[in-house]
């Protein structure tokens, strides 16, 4: 009797978990979703730049030089609460040197080309960040990749010669490129709390990376996702993005409301000047090419004099 009391307990739970499952999935928007193999492209979601559509992957670059590529969606998000599940990959043939990076994109305007990652800078929204180069003349904090988030408010420009720490939110640094797996993240944004989590490691759960309060997004901005090459390049690629709508009780009204609020965040560090690096001063290396360099152009104008004075004095004895 105990053993099929426990029998029906297990089933039950197990019941239980898949409705959670079923229940989560129901909240799936198929508006802000894009999987394979890529249908709704042209329809829900518009690309540009050297972005390339493929069955299987959307490529935002290749690993070429100088490209920029980005994909939006043509929806506005009319959701209070959501999370976006983005899952990626980064490959290419540098070993000790690579880059950009991308960016991931909740934005007023979409379909912009420009500065940062390939989309528009002075932006309002918010951009999640993962920067793998470091521009910064002088030391970081901490190691590239990097994933950084930025909310703006269309006053700020993100400062690419300092990797955008002068208006970061918060950041975490990460591993995926070169991996032979998927690479996954989860942008969650609940009650004015933006939260970030990935899962690099194919172990199939989250790992936070960052928790920030009192975020304010507004309703009715876009998704997007953008990427550029300089001279180093990669392979950036977007295999699914999948928005869940979190929203429970969330009148019209109140929806219709938020798209009047001006992205920021309150414990946002106020952004700071940029101030150019100081140059370094001459390297003894470099001192040393200089006075080999004199010293030999010495040597030349002193043969050349005596050479010519030599000639001269054989004239006038000839003479």
């Amino acid at each position: 009797m105990l053993h099929i009391s426990s029998i029906f307990l297990l089933t039950l739970s197990v019941c239980s978990i898949r409705a959670e499952v079923d229940a989560s999935e129901s909240y799936v928007s198929r508006d802000h979703t894009l999987a394979r193999p890529y249908s709704n492209i042209g329809k829900l979601w518009d690309f540009l730049g050297h972005t390339m559509i493929t069955n299987n992957y959307v490529r935002l670059t290749p690993d070429l030089q100088s490209k920029s590529g980005a994909i939006w969606n043509t929806s506005p998000v009319m959701t209070k609460n959501w999370e976006v599940h983005v899952t990626f990959k980064v490959h290419g043939k540098g070993t000790e040197l690579f880059g950009d990076g991308f960016a991931l994109w909740y934005a007023q305007e979409r379909m912009i080309e420009g500065p940062v990652f390939g989309s528009k800078d002075y932006f309002s929204g918010l951009a999640i960040i993962l920067d793998t180069y470091s521009n910064h003349n002088g030391p970081h904090n901490h190691q590239h990749p990097f994933l950084s988030a930025m909310v703006n408010n269309g006053t700020m420009s993100y400062d690419h010669d300092r990797d955008g720490t002068h208006t970061q939110l918060a950041g975490c640094e990460v591993r995926f490129r070169n991996v032979n797996f998927d690479t996954h993240i989860s942008i969650r944004y609940e009650n004015e709390i933006l939260s970030v989590s990935t899962d690099l490691e194919n172990r199939n759960e989250w790992k936070n990376c960052f928790v920030v309060q009192n975020v304010e997004l507004p309703t009715g901005y876009y998704f997007g996702a953008s990427a550029t090459t300089g001279d180093l390049s990669d392979n950036h690629d977007i295999l699914a993005i999948k928005f869940y709508d979190l929203d429970k009780n969330i009148s019209a009204e109140e929806i219709k409301k938020r798209t009047s609020i001006v992205p920021n965040a309150k414990t946002f560090e106020p952004p700071r000047e940029h101030v150019d690096d100081i140059k370094p001063s001459m390297s003894n290396l470099k001192i040393f090419f200089i006075l080999l360099v004199g010293t030999l152009a010495s040597i030349a104008v002193a043969i050349f004099g005596y050479s010519w004075y030599k000639e001269r004095n054989a004239r006038k004895r000839f003479y």
